[in-house]
């Protein structure tokens, strides 16, 4: 009968290959670990040793190397989960037989254990990467003389639990716990300690901020843990300050600690023979404390040469665990960050795999009914992953652009694609896709402009009506009284005049309303400018009976000619002068000065014999138009150019914006000047110049 020993954290697998083979051929024991199978674990006691376990944890190579080395010709089958073929390929190189896979097919074990029984060669199959090795030459089988192999195998054997270390290479404080131990196993240390300096001069060395340069126990043997802790080492002094200057191993009997009470008394606490400092070949990591040896005597000078080289590389092994935290720690954060942030995150890869989504994502893209929390790149809709892939194929960035989702018509999204690489001028490697919802934002966007123009016809309603209602009361009255005193002289008369005003005011509102609506001027035939300000003086007069005005027109510039639609020009003019007009009803007086505009460093983009038009094109002609009364306050000042504006009661207060509205069609622009303290009213109007 043989023997089948099955480590297992469970019994199930050991229930399972009890049905699987006969039980009068077969014994099956079962452990839950190697501890409890230490009885078993003797040269011919086990004919087959069945190991449950995860080639991906260091743990299961392990248990494999332990038996494998205390039964050194047992058959081992491992059975384990899904994994990396390097683990695989491990657990093979380590004398395993067969690593098969979960759950147990009993078939297959059944004619696994029959060649085992029968002592057949067994072919290994591996899953993973061919390793071909060499085949044996005979005459390298021992390439070392025989009196030197029992040395090499004591090497190799160091060699192999010192790496035991590396097991620990993200763990500090496990990594110099395992060395300690092997210390006192190798040398007979009694006690030892060892300090690592604090991880915040790793993050901020490029910051610039200093280190504070306390040391913290990181690991110790055979000392109190009370003691450590009231122990202070610190480069600011003591046993910190001497080995972060010079460098040195430091040994209670020298002549420095016997000169320096703080080095006694910190030797005293410690209760240490040799400090060793801990490099990281750039500057001072840690500090290692060490006693004698169990037998009372003291470390030789090679041996703490030795030490000492091997505490620099785990100098250096710290310094990248601390290096590799803080990019977890960073790392981490960041994935927070995104994660929290209100817009959709997504990284693709160049083989459009999503390495990264946050919540927000998710909630926009993710399919109904997937299992999992991924999201896919197929689950991005079709216009935006054709826009990732762009970006990943051209390397080009694309500008953020607006998405609108083909069936929701409420639902807007502003997209932002920014594409990343490691090397200049090569394809990016990941692309960041952005996505804000501004469907929010642009409904209350929809709404502002709704009120704003409720707001403006409520205006409108209201100035038309009044405008309209001023004109229409003496006709209306007239109206009324025309059956009684139609005959009557004076009636006719007045009658006459009631519908001459009403016509000038209703043919005012009705041209300010033509070319408000208008966007560009009817014609570009040439002009010449006094004529047409004389006729909008004379227009601005009869909204302005004002007998005693006067027009004091200075046109410097013979012939000042501007190209463009007469009537709509007139009516601009007109605007302004019945404007300068009203300033002053008692003794108006219309000052207007036209010259060559001077140009300006904000308007020119084209010169033309030192002169400039005011957007680029040519030449211009600069109208000054002044009135004599008090100026423009502060608040026309502000609201001047806006609709419905007025200090008046009658008007709709469209006169300016109107003349602005004609100016800008003509390509030219109309301002209202500052004035200074006591000055009048100026408006300036600028037109290009007629060729």
């Amino acid at each position: 009968m043989k023997t089948i020993l099955v480590l297992a954290p469970h019994p199930d697998l050991a229930d399972s290959i009890r049905s699987a083979l006969s039980a009068d051929l077969y014994r099956v024991i079962h452990r839950s670990d190697g501890e409890d199978s230490e009885p078993f674990l003797e040269p011919g006691v086990v004919g087959l040793a069945v190991i449950d376990v995860e080639l991906a944890h260091v743990q299961g190579l392990w248990l494999v190397e332990k038996i494998r080395r205390r039964l050194p010709g047992c058959p081992i089958i491992v059975y384990t989960g899904a994994g990396p073929w390097e683990w695989e390929e491990e657990a093979y190189v380590n004398g395993v037989a067969h690593v098969l896979s979960k759950p147990l097919r009993p078939r297959m074990l059944t004619a696994l254990v029959e060649r085992i029984s029968a002592a057949q060669p067994i072919r290994v199959t591996y899953r993973g990467p061919v390793v071909r090795r060499p085949r044996s030459n005979p005459a390298l089988a021992n390439p070392l003389p025989p009196e030197k192999q029992p040395a090499a195998t004591r090497s190799l054997e160091i060699l192999r639990d010192f790496s035991g270390v590396l097991t620990h290479s993200l763990c500090a404080e496990a990594m110099l716990k395992q060395f300690l131990l092997m210390l006192r196993e190798i040398l007979g240390v009694n006690r030892s300690a060892i300090f690592l300096r604090s991880t915040q001069r790793i993050q901020t060395a490029k910051s610039g901020a200093e280190d504070s340069g306390k040391f913290r126990s990181a690991c110790i043997l055979g000392l109190s843990t009370d003691v450590i802790a009231t122990l202070n080492l610190s480069t600011a002094g003591g046993i910190g300050e001497f080995l972060d200057r010079e460098g040195w191993i430091l040994r209670r009997d020298s002549i420095e600690v016997e000169d320096d009470s703080v080095l006694q008394n910190e030797f005293d606490l410690l209760g240490a023979q040799v400090v060793i400092p801990i490099l990281d070949r750039e500057s001072l990591v840690g500090i290692a404390a060490f006693d004698g040896r169990i037998t009372g005597e003291p470390l030789g000078n090679d041996e703490l040469g030795l030490v000492f080289h091997l505490l620099e590389q785990l100098g250096l092994a710290v310094r990248n665990i601390w290096l590799h935290d803080q990019l977890a720690a960073n790392h981490e954060m960041m994935t927070e960050i995104l994660c929290e942030l209100s817009s959709a995150c997504i990284v693709v890869r160049r083989d459009l795999m999503v390495v990264h989504s946050n919540k927000t994502a998710r909630g926009y893209f993710a399919k109904a009914g997937r299992r999992g929390q991924e999201l896919e790149f197929n689950d991005l809709p079709q216009e935006l992953g054709s826009k990732v892939y762009q970006v990943l194929k051209t390397g080009t960035a694309i500008a953020p652009f607006r998405f609108q989702p083909p069936d929701s018509a409420q639902t807007a999204y502003h997209v932002s694609i920014v594409p990343f690489r490691r090397e200049e001028g090569g394809l990016p490697n990941t692309v960041l896709l952005m996505v804000e919802d501004h469907s929010q934002s642009e409904q209350l966007q929809r709404l502002e402009l709704e009120t704003v123009n409720l707001r403006l016809i409520r205006s409108m309603a209201d100035r038309l009506a009044h405008e309209i209602g001023n004109a229409m009361v003496p006709l209306s009255t007239h109206q009324q009284l025309l059956g009684e005193k139609y005959k009557d002289p004076e009636f006719r008369a007045s009658l006459n005049v009631a519908l001459a005003d009403g016509v000038k005011r209703v043919s005012r509102l009705l041209n300010q309303m033509r070319f408000l609506a208008r966007d560009i001027a009817a014609t570009r035939d040439p002009v010449p400018l006094a004529p047409l300000l004389e006729e909008a003086y004379q227009e601005a007069q009869k909204h302005q009976s004002i007998k005693s005005g006067k027009l004091l027109l200075d046109a410097g510039v013979q012939p000042a000619v501007v190209a463009g639609d007469r009537a709509a020009l007139r009516h601009a003019f007109s605007e302004v002068l019945l404007n300068a007009l009203q300033a002053n009803p008692a003794d108006a007086k219309v000052f207007v000065r036209v010259q060559m505009e001077e140009p300006h460093e904000d308007k020119v983009k084209g010169v033309t014999n030192g002169k400039t038009h005011a957007n680029g094109s040519g030449p211009a002609l600069q109208i000054d138009i002044q009135d004599n009364g008090t100026g423009f306050s502060t608040d026309a000042l502000e609201h001047a150019p806006q609709p419905f504006f007025t200090t008046r009661n009658v008007g709709l207060g469209l006169g300016m914006t109107v003349s602005r509205k004609i100016i800008e069609t003509h390509r030219g622009h109309l301002t209202i000047l500052t004035p200074k303290p006591g000055q009048s009213g100026i408006v300036r109007i600028s037109l290009p110049a007629a060729n």
